[in-house]
């Protein structure tokens, strides 16, 4: 008899199979709903109870599951009576949020950082001198006053100076960039946060280069807007060299 041993027993054998949770397959349904856009932004799913009647899941399955797409972002979890789960497409926060994750994580060194910025920046500038709105200009002028008005508080100085990169970003309205200058920035000047860095030379710098940028982007000058962002950020970063050489603190700390 074929496939069987002397004593009559199956010769067949299989390999282990991963069974995948039960709440993986639920968040894996969903989330493929609201990616392909079958549950538009705003929906509200059947609660907990609908759901468990519906899938013939536990409600601990189902609440697993609703929890994998809450951190993923794919749903904001309301409470009380009103509450429930809703459906959120993924924004630029989003995106932010996991190259945080990524930057912190695998520890990534600030020399990395500052190359990447001095590679996408400019063409930010760039995008954003040709789709700039008038609101994206208040935003950059807004951020310019800012940073002129934030005296010797260096916290005022590097929130100000963030929000202005991240403005020229959101000015390209490209949400993959925005998202990425957003972790960038943060990164960067979290770590150079020092008082014997930003000091009033490089503040004045900043003050003026922000400024010339924002003119070219406002005068719509592409060309303009990438050479006075990459000179500006490739100076930045120059600095940042110099005075980790100064002063012998590592650009990975």
């Amino acid at each position: 008899m074929p496939n069987t041993t002397r004593n009559g027993r199956s010769s067949i054998q299989l390999t282990p199979m991963a069974v995948p949770k039960a709440s993986d397959v639920l968040a894996n349904e969903l989330r493929e709903r609201i990616l392909s856009g079958d549950y538009v932004e705003g929906t509200p799913l059947p609660p907990e109870r609908e759901l468990v009647v519906q899938t013939k899941m536990s409600r601990t399955t189902v609440r697993e599951a609703l929890r994998i797409l809450e951190v993923q972002g794919l749903v904001r979890i309301k409470a009380g009576r009103a509450g429930g789960a809703f459906v959120q497409r993924p924004g630029e926060q989003s995106m932010a949020d996991t190259v945080a994750l990524l930057i912190r994580g695998r520890q990534i060194r600030l020399a990395a950082l500052l190359e990447t910025r001095e590679a996408i920046e400019p063409f930010c500038a760039q995008l954003a001198a040709r789709h700039r709105t008038d609101e994206d200009l208040a935003r950059l002028d807004a951020a310019n006053d800012d940073i002129a008005g934030a005296g010797d508080s260096l916290d005022a100085f590097l929130q100000a100076n963030i929000d202005w990169h991240v403005a020229v970003a959101s000015a390209s309205h490209n949400e993959l960039l925005s998202g990425l200058m957003i972790s960038l920035s943060r990164a960067i000047y979290a770590a150079t946060e020092n008082e014997g860095f930003i000091d009033d030379k490089v503040r004045e710098i900043t003050v003026r280069a922000h400024r010339s940028v924002t003119k070219a982007i406002r005068d719509k000058d592409a060309d303009a807007a990438v050479r006075r962002m990459s000179r500006h950020v490739h100076s930045y970063a120059e600095s940042i060299k110099d005075f980790e050489e100064r002063t012998d603190i590592p650009l990975d700390e």
